[in-house]
This record gives structure tokens, C-alpha cells and sequence, in this order.
């Protein structure tokens, strides 16, 4: 498992341009690489020395830290994949097939019941289809855990969730306009490949990405010839009761999109009531930051520009304002700052701009 999401983190740093150059669903950010990419790495690093048998407690582990530290919608989706998978894993020395399709099974049905309005033709359409193929797999008598039946459960995984990658390009009219596919169905093509290859001992399949609308490195960064989107990304973990949580999405509902809110872990906190990660689009971060404090403290509080260019003008600011060692500019005039300045880099070699507190 330290294999596969370090497998994971490689691939999806060295993929993470491209994926955010199709990434216009449900908002063109232009930052689902970016997103998936820091989420598996801070799982990553969470289980890097851990020393523990037991395969669904050291991805239980990994998921508590990719939840806490989960980015955007498809971070945040990846993390809930990786919690629900561990579940039925526990207390097993290894994976085998149906312990597989049963993580899976587990994973889309979390998946799914995470966000407040799910869509096809996202990455929660590749996992289910994922998961039926796995679950559909059959092993002869007494040959469940053996490796041959992994390997065809890990083969079916895989072609399915390709096979559901490119039908996502005709299940949203964003993606059919554009003519890409899904950039979050991509990421979790890739990550299902990164387990067959750890598993199986082989190359990851390059061909996988052959021929997917929008994907080849010749193709431009579809995103930023989309119209702005405008408004903020709200991101925290919180302490609530299921019912002040159920209470809390609702009203989220009605003030922003893309809600999803999921447990951190099924243990109950030492504080009382459950650990809750949440994420939501609303257009400006006050009224979504008084309606989660009227009912807790939040922690790990993200705060991310939507609009692509806004989000780049703020890194660069904070760059420079780092460069110059002045005391930190309001908004308003760190961006003219940038404006004015005519030394620094590309904006694709700055950091991303997140506030974080």
C-alpha cells in the first residue's frame, strides 16, 4: 500500500499539467492535477514509516491524513475513496480480488452519497463502473485469494474505469462542447493503474491514455479559453453530531455548490460528536464561514479562488511579497504590486495560492 499511493503520488505529479489543462467540470479551475496530486501526497507521507500488518489500518491511516488535508473536489473525492476502500479491508495481511471489488464497491457508494448533487460523467461514474467489473469477476473454486484472481479483478478495474473515462465526454454538455473528457475520471484511471502495476509487478499501461479527447500533450489548456469563474472555495474540517452536520449541509446547499461533506473516520471524537471534512463553491467566503461557525470551530480552513487568474495574480503576490520581505499587502494592492512588476516568472512555476490558517 506504501507502494501504490507512492506509485500514485509520481504519476500523478508527472500527469498533473495535463489533467488540469481538461479540468472544466464543475468549475474551469484549472486545478484537479494540482488538487489530486497534493492530496495523495499528503497520504503519502502519513504512512511513509509506518510499520503495520494490517492492510485496511495503514490505508485507514493514509485517509485520515488525504482527508484532512484533501483540495478541491476531486482531492476531496480521492479521500473518500480511500477511506471507504480501507473498510473492508481490515484486519487482512494482504489484498486479494474480492477484497478488492469489495473496497471498490464500498468506495463508489461513499462516493456517491458524499456530495449533496452528484453528477455522471465524473469521476464518481468511473469508480462505479469500476466496481461492477471487479464485483463481476469469478474465481473457480478455492482460487479467491489467489493471485490469478486478483489480477483479472485489477484488470477489469482498470478497463472499465477507461471504458467510463471515455464516456464521459458524452454524459456532460460541459465536457461535450469542449471535447474533452473528465479531468478527475483521468486521475482516478491513473490511480487504479498505479494499484495494477504495484500489485502485478508491471508497467503502468500507457496506452490507457491513447486517444482521450483532449489529453494529448499537443493539446492546448482548455480550461483558460472557458469564461471565469467567478467566487471562492470553501474548504474545513469540523467537529458536529450527524444531525448538525445534516443541518449544516442544508444550508450550504441553498448557498453555494458542489457541497460535500464527509466523516473523517467512523470513530466517535474525543470531543464529542464526529470529525467532518466539507467542501463548497459559494461567492463570497463570509457568509459560508458564519453558518459553519454558528454550529463549531473549524480547523484546516482552506480558502481558493475559483477564477484560474485571480488565484495566479494572488500566488504571484505573495511571492513577491516574500522576494521584497515587505510586510503583506491587502488584496487590492498585491495585485497592482504584480501588475507593476515586470521580474517574475511564468505563472506556471508559481506556487498555488491557498490560504490556510
Amino acid at each position: 500500500m506504501r507502494r501504490w499511493l507512492a506509485k500514485c503520488e509520481e504519476t500523478l505529479g508527472n500527469h498533473s499539467d495535463r489533467l488540469n489543462a481538461i479540468n472544466i467540470f464543475p468549475v474551469a479551475d484549472g486545478d484537479t492535477g494540482t488538487n489530486l496530486y497534493l492530496t495523495i501526497r499528503s497520504a503519502c507521507r502519513a504512512i511513509h514509516d509506518l510499520d503495520n500488518p494490517d492492510v485496511g489500518a495503514v490505508l485507514a491511516v493514509a485517509s485520515r491524513a488525504a482527508m484532512e488535508e484533501a483540495r478541491g473536489n476531486s482531492g476531496t473525492l480521492f479521500a473518500v475513496f480511500l477511506a471507504a476502500f480501507a473498510e473492508p479491508l481490515a484486519g487482512a495481511p494482504r489484498l486479494n480480488g474480492p477484497l478488492l471489488a469489495a473496497g471498490l464497491q464500498r468506495a463508489q457508494i461513499r462516493a456517491w452519497s458524499a456530495l449533496s448533487d452528484p453528477m455522471p460523467g465524473t469521476m464518481l461514474s468511473v469508480l462505479e463502473a469500476s466496481a461492477i467489473a471487479a464485483s463481476q469477476v469469478d474465481s473457480a473454486q478455492g482460487e479467491a485469494e489467489s493471485n490469478h484472481t486478483l489480477a483479472r479483478t485489477l484488470d477489469a478495474a482498470v478497463d472499465a474505469a477507461l471504458e467510463a473515462v471515455v464516456q464521459t465526454e458524452n454524459q456532460l454538455g460541459a465536457l461535450r462542447e469542449a471535447r474533452v473528457v473528465d479531468a478527475g475520471g483521468v486521475g482516478l484511471l491513473l490511480v487504479l493503474d498505479c494499484l495494477r502495476s504495484v500489485l502485478l509487478g508491471q508497467d503502468l499501461r500507457d496506452e490507457l491514455l491513447d486517444g482521450l479527447s483532449g489529453y494529448d500533450v499537443q493539446d492546448p489548456h482548455i480550461h483558460a479559453s472557458m469564461q471565469a469563474s467567478e467566487g471562492v472555495e470553501v474548504m474545513c474540517t469540523i467537529n458536529l453530531s450527524p444531525l448538525d452536520a445534516a443541518g449544516l449541509r442544508a444550508q450550504l446547499d441553498e448557498l453555494g455548490e458542489s457541497v460535500i461533506m464527509t466523516a473523517v473516520s467512523e470513530a466517535e471524537h474525543p470531543e464529542g460528536g464526529y470529525r467532518w471534512r466539507l467542501h463548497v463553491h459559494v461567492p463570497e467566503q463570509e457568509p459560508a464561514l458564519s453558518i459553519i461557525r454558528a454550529v463549531g470551530e473549524p480547523s484546516n480552513i482552506s480558502i481558493t479562488q475559483l477564477n484560474a487568474a485571480t488565484r495566479d495574480s494572488m500566488a504571484a503576490a505573495d511571492q513577491l511579497a516574500e522576494r521584497t520581505e515587505v510586510a503583506p499587502l491587502d488584496a487590492l494592492a498585491a495585485h497592482q504590486a504584480v501588475i507593476a512588476s515586470a521580474a517574475l516568472p511564468d505563472a506556471g512555476t508559481l506556487p498555488e495560492a491557498h490560504e490556510r490558517r
